[in-house]
C-alpha cells in the first residue's frame, strides 16, 4: 500500500518553513560566537593583572627561605605540621608580613605567646617570603603604595574616627593609649609603640594569637585606615609627665594615690596607738 503524497504546493510550504527554521538556527549560533569573540576581545582575562604582578625571582627566592627556615614546622605545601607549626595555606602575605617583620618567627621558644624581637629576616627577604606563601597558599595582603613600598596608611582617615572605632573594636584588650595589657592563659595584648602602620593593618587582617580577624564586611578598609590613623596619633601626642602606671590614664594614677595615701594613714594610727 503506497503511502499517500502531499501536493507540491505543501511539499514547497514545509520545505521552505524547515530551511527558515534551519536558518534562524545558524543565525542564531554565528550571532553567539561573534559576540563572544568580541566580548573577549574588549575585557582581560581575570589572571592578566595577576600575572603582571607575580615576580617569580622573588618567589623563587622566597620558597629558598621557606626550605631554609620554615619547612620543618610548617611543612613541604605549607600544610602544617602536627605539634610544631600551623597551616599557612590561606593566610597570605598578611600575615607573613607581620610575624616575620616583627620578629615573632621564626619561633624562639614554646612560650604561650611569641613576643616581639629583633626581625631574623631583612626587608627584601621578609617581601620574598610573603609573594611565595601568597603565590602558593592565597590569603589576605597588606595594601602597598603604588610604588610597591609600604603605605603610610595614617594620611587618608580622621583621627575621631579612629578613636571612635579603636575604643568599640581594641580598647579592652590594647587599653585607650595602646599600650597593651595581660590576657588569660599567659597571653597578652602586645604594646602597639613599636608597630608600623603596615604592621597594625596586617594585624587585624591576620589576627595573631587572641587577636580576632577583622573581614571587610566587619571594618572597612577605610575604617582599618582609621584605626592605624588613631594609633600612629595616640603615640605622637604629648607626654603630660609624671607615672603613666601602665598608661591606663589619671583613674589608676588617683587609685594608685588613695592606696598608698590610705596606708600611710593606717601606719601612722598604728604606730600612735603602739605609742599610747
Amino acid at each position: 500500500m503506497k503511502r499517500p503524497t502531499l501536493p507540491p504546493r505543501v511539499r514547497i510550504r514545509a520545505r521552505s518553513k524547515s530551511h527558515r527554521r534551519l536558518r534562524g538556527v545558524l543565525t542564531l549560533l554565528i550571532a553567539l560566537v561573534g559576540f563572544g569573540f568580541l566580548f573577549s576581545a574588549i575585557t582581560p582575562a581575570p589572571n592578566q593583572a595577576e600575572a603582571g604582578a607575580v615576580d617569580e625571582t622573588q618567589i623563587a627566592a622566597g620558597a629558598a627561605l621557606y626550605s631554609n627556615s620554615c619547612i620543618t614546622c610548617h611543612g613541604e605545601n605549607l600544610q602544617g605540621v602536627p605539634d610544631r607549626g600551623p597551616s599557612l595555606i590561606g593566610v597570605g602575605q598578611a600575615a607573613t608580613y607581620f610575624q616575620v617583620s616583627t620578629g615573632r618567627m621564626p619561633l624562639a621558644d614554646n612560650s604561650a605567646q611569641a613576643p616581639r624581637k629583633e626581625p631574623f629576616f631583612n626587608p627584601q627577604e621578609v617581601q620574598a617570603l610573603g609573594a611565595y606563601i601568597q603565590a602558593n597558599g592565597g590569603g589576605p595582603e597588606v595594601p602597598t603604595a603604588p610604588d610597591g613600598t609600604s603605605a603610610e596608611l595614617r594620611d587618608n582617615a580622621a583621627v575621631a574616627k579612629g578613636a571612635e572605632l579603636y575604643r568599640l573594636n581594641c580598647a579592652s584588650c590594647h587599653n585607650f593609649t595602646g599600650k597593651g595589657g595581660a590576657l588569660s592563659q599567659g597571653k597578652y595584648a602586645p604594646d602597639l609603640g613599636p608597630a608600623t602602620d603596615s604592621q597594625i593593618y596586617a594585624a587585624m587582617l591576620h589576627g595573631p594569637e587572641n587577636m580576632p580577624k577583622f573581614s571587610d564586611g566587619q571594618l572597612t578598609p577605610d575604617e582599618k585606615v582609621a584605626i592605624v590613623t588613631y594609633v600612629q596619633s595616640a603615640k605622637a601626642s604629648m607626654d603630660p609627665g609624671g607615672y603613666g602606671l601602665g598608661g591606663f590614664g589619671p583613674v589608676s594614677e588617683g587609685f594608685f594615690a588613695f592606696i598608698v595615701g590610705m596606708g600611710l594613714i593606717v601606719g601612722v594610727m598604728l604606730w600612735m596607738g603602739a605609742r599610747a
